[in-house]
């Protein structure tokens, strides 16, 4: 058989793999782990590399440590904070990210970070061993994961940056990202580039910087001296992202963007956003008015919960607003999510 070949795992394998899980005692999910069970098969039959086996092996592994790990505390919002390994504890950069962490962490949030020395032991110390959690990873020269991590055993290494950077964005609903190098450069672009693509959900960024700091301003002439002007990126492709040396304008930026806007869902061609407040017929309409450009046709409107969201028990309880976005627009959700959030029937 040759290598990328395409052939089916047989009938018979399949009806194997099935019993396998029901004597697994699986219940839950049940074809999604055949599935999982079926690729890898699949893998065999096309006689995959040894090493992107490995690969293969090696990812699956780490995303269920990953996976169980966060499992615990899935109901409890969680923020990011990406930043240099290299800072020391006398930078004013590292007192910004104790501070905010630590005020993130009062407000309920946990604390995610690499689990490494400089800005990521920062946060932790911020956010206290209780409200803390690491994804660390494994390099030639080893860092073993920082000690208010370690202390606490709420850390998974990993081997490679790819799993370790989906459990850093997949988990939480809000990022802090103060100065660093080439690693957290490329965390910060990779968050704008799911953002801009609508591969994630929005969620508020924060470049935070320590007081009277310029490195985030050199970022952000950079964006519109060079990006905006050769077309590579749109005008309002960085407004979703706030620059700012204040730990408490950075904190206001995160909890503010979630008093009112609650979650999204894709229905078909509908986005269905859920809210904390019942906006007023007039609120709706001035919504209507400001972001026609936005829609590909109809209106913003009301809605009660969807069939499909009423089978699957989703966020029942609250008011929803379901509209039909211009797919090429979806990068600028952020700016109405941001009008939600400003309605005076927002929670105060």
């Amino acid at each position: 058989m040759q290598s990328g070949s395409t052939n089916p795992v047989p009938p018979a394998v399949t009806d194997e793999l099935r019993t396998t899980i029901e004597t697994a005692g699986i219940t839950v999910n049940a074809d999604l782990v055949a599935r999982i069970l079926a690729t890898g098969v699949g893998l065999g039959m096309d006689e995959t590399d040894r090493l992107d086996l490995k690969i293969t092996t090696a990812a699956l592994t780490e995303m269920r440590a990953a996976f169980r790990l966060f499992a615990p505390y899935r109901d409890v919002p969680k923020v990011t904070i990406f930043g240099s390994a290299r800072t020391r504890p006398e930078d004013a950069l590292y007192g910004q990210a104790i501070d905010v962490a630590a005020a993130l962490a009062e407000a309920g949030w946990m604390v995610v970070t690499g689990a490494g020395p400089g800005i990521m032991q920062a946060a932790a110390e911020g956010a206290g061993p209780q409200r803390s959690l690491g994804v660390s990873i494994r390099l030639p020269f080893e860092e073993k994961p920082n000690a208010i991590i370690e202390a606490n055993a709420r850390n998974v290494a990993m081997k490679y940056f790819f799993t370790r950077k989906l459990m850093l964005v997949k988990e939480s609903s809000a990022f802090v990202c103060v100065p660093g190098g080439f690693g957290t450069l490329d965390e910060m672009f990779e968050l704008l580039t799911l953002q801009q693509t609508g591969k994630a959900e929005p969620t508020p960024i924060v470049l935070l910087d320590e007081p009277g700091g310029t490195f985030w301003q050199g970022l952000q002439r950079f964006v519109d001296d060079q990006l905006v002007p050769s077309g590579v990126i749109s005008p309002g492709d960085f407004d979703r992202v706030l620059i700012t040396d204040s730990v408490a304008t950075a904190v206001a930026e995160i909890t503010d963007f979630w008093r009112n806007y609650d979650s999204l869902r894709w229905v078909g061609g509908r986005l269905i956003l859920r809210l904390k407040a019942e906006p007023t017929d007039a609120e709706v309409e001035a919504l209507n008015e400001r972001f026609a450009d936005l829609l590909a046709s109809g209106r913003i409107e009301r809605t009660d919960a969807l069939r499909v969201e009423r089978e699957d028990g989703d966020r029942l309880g609250l008011p929803r607003l379901q509209l039909r976005l211009n797919q090429f627009r979806v990068g600028e959700l952020h700016r109405l999510i941001r009008a939600i959030n400003d309605l005076d029937s927002a929670p105060r």
